[in-house]
């Protein structure tokens, strides 16, 4: 039997089996409903040969050393800045926007005008929400304030969350934020950087020990069996006294017995062209135009020699776990309803000593790849490490 069973070999199942296994010598068993490794970070070839990122674009970026040096454990990196273009009346601009996206939406004489009062009031290098601009007394800022709001913002958020722009929370706006500075760069994290050979060969080094078991393509249902009622976990038909770490949906882990939470999924479109590039940028968001929202071009990331491009285009949609097409949660959905179902699904779920949840699905909240990487080493700290177990 096992020491601990593990649901999903995404960045919280992975990090914690890891740790488990080559820290505390356990025997660990994870189980993923996919075919691969990785959860939605992985990447492969294309019957083109390009390297792609099979479930959207993940760009890794942190300030946070310590996750950065323990991920370097598994892979050397390409350094790589992202930069992101929106397709604005008709141009291509900087996003998130700035000084130089600025100038080149509005005339000359209004944008430095604009530009002066910004930097007076808020100091070059500053961020500034939208929300702060709008509560300005200066016309020109607050001018400034909805432009960038109908531009750049209200219609990309209505088309990823599937609502119209006036049902959209004044709270979101407040983390639009305006960048006075002329860094075209979309992060500015101190790390910034890919994994040289992607993220599936990074998984696959991490997961590379003798005390871990990947059981894949399987249900864990078909392996594990809770039950609530006597807080008591079998597996393999068999008392299971072990901890049981789960970073699935926590709805379905209770057989959704208090009602289902709302996710936003997505669909995905690869397109391959014989061009060396087909786009200026690696990201070019269409907040205005079309029904999807971004196009990725993966060669302008990974840097990669390849004959041909391959692009994907992503449409967000609403989530139907009974629909093939629709049934990968990727977003949880925040409203005050939607966070107290997760509470009272938490509640129980803290009745099970065994049980321990990680991760956006398990968690209902949303996590950077560096965020769910530091939580999972603090889930590691705080139950398996040897103080906090003598503890």
């Amino acid at each position: 039997m096992f020491d601990v069973i593990i649901v999903g070999a995404g960045f919280a199942g992975a990090v914690l089996a890891e740790r488990l296994a080559s820290q505390n010598d356990y025997r660990i068993l994870i189980i993923e409903k996919r075919q691969h490794v990785g959860g939605n970070c992985y990447d492969n070839h294309d019957e083109n040969g390009v390297l792609v990122h099979r479930y959207g674009p993940h760009l890794f970026h942190t300030d946070n050393g310590h996750v950065f040096r323990y991920l370097s454990q598994f892979t050397e990196w390409n350094y790589y800045e992202h930069e992101v273009l929106a397709y604005i009346d008709g141009q291509y601009v900087p996003v998130p926007f700035n000084l130089n996206t600025l100038e080149k939406l509005l005339p000359a004489g209004l944008s430095r005008t604009i530009e002066d009062k910004l930097i007076h009031r808020y100091g070059y290098g500053s961020k500034v929400p939208i929300m702060a601009l709008r509560n300005e007394n200066e016309s020109e800022l607050k001018f400034l304030a909805d432009f960038v709001y109908e531009k750049m913002f209200v219609n990309y958020t209505a088309k990823q969350w599937g609502c119209k722009p006036e049902d959209i929370a004044p709270e979101v706006t407040a983390r639009v934020p305006v960048h006075i500075s002329r860094d075209n760069r979309y992060f500015q994290d101190r790390y910034q950087a890919l994994p040289k050979h992607g993220y599936a060969a990074l998984f696959g080094k991490m997961l590379d020990h003798p005390n871990i078991k990947l059981l894949m393509n399987a249900d864990y249902k078909d392996v594990v069996s809770i039950d609530n009622t006597n807080q008591s976990i079998t597996a393999f038909g068999q008392v299971f006294n072990g901890k049981f770490i789960y970073t699935g949906a926590i709805d379905e882990l209770f057989e959704y017995s208090l009602g289902e939470l709302p996710y936003r999924s997505l669909q995905f479109q690869f397109e391959h062209f014989h061009k060396d590039y087909y786009q200026k940028a690696t990201t070019i968001n269409y907040p205005n135009n079309h029904d999807f929202t971004r196009i990725t071009e993966f060669k302008r990331a990974s840097g990669q020699i390849v004959a041909g491009t391959t692009i994907l285009k992503e449409f967000p949609q609403d989530y139907d776990r009974r629909d093939n097409q629709k049934n990968i949660p990727y977003y949880p959905v925040f409203t005050e309803k939607n966070t107290e179902l997760f509470k009272q699904y938490k509640a129980l779920a803290n009745t099970m000593d065994q049980l321990i949840l990680v991760g956006r699905l398990a968690e209902y909240r949303y996590y950077d790849m560096d965020d769910i990487v530091e939580r999972s080493l603090q889930v590691f700290k705080e139950h398996f490490e040897a103080s906090s177990i003598e503890n």
